[in-house]
């Protein structure tokens, strides 16, 4: 029985020979006989194909993984959305694997780009593998080693060359490049290079490389082309990775916000709808419509009518919010409740204190105090 199962599994290794395999091992692969030496044999080797067979249908899968953590930003064929193109040839034929892992594993602080410091090294791998298996060409290798150059004349160069599109202290292209209403416009946003996430993933060979022969169909051009020495370009590298040695250039968002604003009003729950109606005005609102909390969640007729939500908007703010980052458009148009529970009347709205903690966006952190501050304020008018 033992060598019946055996056979079964060399088969399906595509072992084909296997009275070869039975020559050079001794073991007795046939239905059972043999000496009772050979049928330990073929246990023990039942046993370990079988453990095998176990570990591989545990491997990780990597395109189960991206479709989980990946694919909303990037694309489902890593063509790019609110996160860049990763699919992008002249992209992902000049990093490297160790670029991709490390950029999974520590994000992109107050760029969009979470860090995963809960998927295991065997998941990051198996999302590496299926992303590179998007190119036909394999995996560049870099050294580690540092690049030596003079940073004082690297950041001359960096001024000249490089802040046009990177900023003028590394801090990145503007928003990410897409908004609801249109697609990218560029195919790959200038990254901020002094971003800590950056530095840690990218080596300066990476950098130099890239320097050297620039991102084709991008506007990362090759600097050798442009007129640059190849100690032009060390220099520009090691002024690069001087970004290290300087402050985080975000701001860490505050971890510990509610995750709402929740007031009691001291009017009645029709006085505090029309209050809030006021207070929106004042605060250059557009009402767009008032409803009951319960609207196409329950039968017609059967919402409860002492839980309102008012939704409303500033086209003009919206506009720039969602130039910075679409996901904003998950929460709009802007929204308060006012609910009427236990002889108290409560008015609460979503805190944008809280949402600059999940969306990871330096960038839209100031939008998002802004509106926490002008929330306060409609809150506050309609309820003192």
């Amino acid at each position: 029985m033992a060598g019946i199962f055996i056979k079964y599994f060399l088969l399906i290794y595509g072992v084909a020979n296997i009275p070869a395999m039975q020559a050079r091992t001794g073991a007795c692969l046939d239905t059972g006989s043999g000496s009772g030496m050979n049928d330990a044999f073929n246990i023990m080797v039942a046993a370990g194909l079988l453990l095998l067979t176990m570990a591989v249908a545990a491997a990780p899968d990597g395109g189960e993984l991206y479709a989980v953590h990946c694919a909303a930003c990037h694309g489902d064929t890593g063509r790019g959305g609110v996160g860049v193109p990763l699919s992008f040839p002249s992209f992902l034929n000049s990093i490297d694997d160790d670029f991709l892992r490390r950029t999974i594993r520590h994000g992109r602080p107050g760029r969009v780009m979470p860090a995963f410091s809960k998927l295991s090294d065997a998941q990051i791998d198996a999302i590496v593998g299926y992303i590179r298996a998007w190119s036909d060409k394999p995996a560049p290798q870099y050294s580690s080693a540092p690049v030596r150059g003079d940073v004082v004349h690297g950041k001359s160069l960096y001024a000249g060359y490089c802040a046009g599109c990177h900023g003028e202290n590394g801090e990145g292209g503007k928003g990410t490049g897409v908004t609801f209403s249109r697609r990218r416009n560029l195919p790959i946003i200038a990254p901020a290079l002094n971003n800590p996430g950056f530095l840690a993933a990218a080596s300066d060979e990476m950098i130099r490389h890239t320097l050297q022969y620039g991102r084709e169909n991008t506007p990362m051009r090759s600097f050798l082309v442009q007129g640059l020495s190849e100690q032009d370009i060390q220099d520009l590298v090691s002024y690069v990775r001087s970004f290290e040695t300087r402050p985080p250039p975000y701001r860490e968002p505050a971890k510990e916000e509610s995750r709402i604003i929740e007031v009691e009003s001291g009017y009645t729950l029709e006085e505090t709808v029309e209050n809030l109606k006021q207070a929106l005005v004042s605060q250059n609102f557009i009402l767009i419509r008032t409803d009951t909390l319960e609207h196409g969640l329950v039968p017609e007729g059967e919402e409860n009518p002492r839980q309102i939500i008012l939704h409303f908007c500033n086209f003009s703010f919206l506009f720039d919010a969602l130039t910075v980052d679409p996901r904003v458009g998950m929460f709009l148009p802007c929204r308060i409740t006012v609910v009427e529970r236990a002889g108290k009347v409560m008015v609460s709205a979503i805190n944008p204190l809280y949402l600059s903690h999940l969306f990871n966006n330096a960038e839209l952190d100031e939008y998002c105090h802004k509106m926490h501050d002008l929330y306060s304020v409609i809150i506050e008018e309609a309820t003192l």
